[in-house]
């Protein structure tokens, strides 16, 4: 007998991400660490919470969660090349969010026409 996963909703492009962040529909999670972002800048208004960081934060459960997440939050994860926006979004499902989407690297975002902020 076979198993299948339940189908997942269709996932948010990158371009469809830029377009919801700029009438304020999504949040958008950067997973990258500290220095990747010192480096490159980050997506202009996501939220920097890097991957090792990501099960306190997120966790409404915990004392220093983020406070700027709901389990109905619209929420789009990227890195530098998807693979750890990935788990990110997974991790963030187990948790119980509901709207999850790995939209790929910070590449992505910007051939997308997203802005970039430096800290």
């Amino acid at each position: 007998m076979m198993f299948f996963r339940q189908a997942r909703t269709p996932g948010l492009s990158a371009e469809e991400a830029v377009a919801a962040a700029a009438a304020g529909d999504v949040i958008v999670i950067d997973v990258r660490d500290h220095a990747e972002v010192a480096a490159s800048g980050k997506a202009k208004g996501a939220l920097h919470i890097p991957l090792m960081r990501l099960q306190d934060l997120c966790d409404p459960r915990h004392p220093e969660f983020c406070g700027k997440l709901t389990p109905e939050s619209r929420i789009a994860c990227y890195c530098a090349s998807g693979g750890r926006s990935g788990r990110a979004a997974a991790l963030l499902e187990k948790l119980g969010y509901k709207d999850v989407h790995n939209i790929g690297g910070l590449g992505h975002w910007i051939r997308a026409g997203g802005q970039i902020e430096k800290l």
